[in-house]
């Protein structure tokens, strides 16, 4: 069931400094190529595009903070546009750029709301903090950040952290977490529905138990999707890739589930990066999950 009379506000980030590698920063015209906008208003939405942020041009680092000064400063002007967002009553679609702009993105929402839940849907965990990061790539540790388990840099903006409470919160197709990023999960109080889960019960099961989850109690769902959950033979354009993810079907599902279920708050659309696609196959996925999301059926 679709969400009525709903304003929509399109906010693209060119951020890839989150990252490894290069090329995210693209994702959000590549998702724009892929009918995006055209598509939400066939849904009867009205739609306003308000064009990227752009990162600095330059900035520092700290110890195991890569490019922390760009990741930073692009959350939080984030932070502000998706407040201003919400505050005209509208639903924020935010289209990365990799991962790290969910700090910002998710702050905005979880101070505009009294409570709210998050369904992280995503090969990694991205709950590292400066201590337990391998790399010190800053868009493995936003989920972490959002939840309070640190780095609080990321979700600061001057008026202190506010924290999304991780006992409301749900990761769907985890299978490449490192080793302390593991214990670390287990300990937060996160629900964690790991791609073997799937195998097992199937995404109908899980994207619902989700939903109960992450619904119970608060104002609705933040979901944020990083496209490398989805296996790469059908999301190759993606910087990294672990094989055996979710097929696009139960990809599709479970944001059709959450369409369903009328609990939405806002969205992220993450890690669609064109230099490693293939004709532009996963922005037009992403495209097409952001509108089954918000409603499209296939009748």
């Amino acid at each position: 069931m679709r969400m009525q009379h709903k304003k929509l506000e399109v906010i693209g980030i060119q951020m890839d400094m989150g990252a490894s590698k290069r090329g995210v920063s693209m994702g959000p015209a590549a998702i724009r190529y892929g009918g995006l906008v055209d598509g939400l208003e066939k849904l009867g939405y009205a739609v306003r595009d308000l064009g990227d942020i752009l990162p600095l041009p330059e900035g520092e680092s700290r110890p195991n903070l890569r490019n922390y000064e760009q990741v930073i400063d692009i959350n939080r002007k984030l932070y502000h546009a998706v407040s201003e967002i919400l505050e005209r009553g509208s639903f924020p679609i935010v289209l990365g750029g990799d991962h790290s702009i969910s700090a910002g993105s998710i702050s905005a929402v979880a101070a505009h709301h009294k409570s709210i839940g998050v369904i992280w849907i995503d090969a990694h965990g991205d709950w590292n903090n400066e201590q337990s990061s391998p790399s010190g790539n800053m868009h493995g540790m936003s989920f972490s950040a959002v939840c309070g388990a640190g780095p609080d840099c990321m979700v600061d903006f001057g008026n202190g952290p506010v924290h999304v409470d991780p006992k409301k919160c749900v990761q769907i197709g985890g299978r490449d977490i490192d080793p302390e990023e593991r214990v670390r999960m287990k300990e937060s109080g996160i629900t964690v529905f790991p791609i073997n889960m799937i195998d097992k019960c199937g995404m109908d099961e899980i994207i619902h138990r989700a939903i109960e989850i992450a619904a119970d109690g608060t104002d609705g769902i933040h979901l944020s999707f990083d496209v490398d959950a989805i296996t790469p033979e059908q999301a190759p354009g993606t910087g990294t890739t672990v094989d055996s993810g979710l097929t696009a079907r139960e990809a599709f599902l479970a944001v059709e589930v959450l369409a369903e279920s009328g609990k939405l708050l806002s969205l992220d659309m993450v890690e669609v990066n064109p230099i490693l696609d293939v004709r532009n196959k996963t922005g037009h996925l992403a495209s097409e999950l952001i509108q089954s999301a918000l409603g499209k059926v296939v009748y």
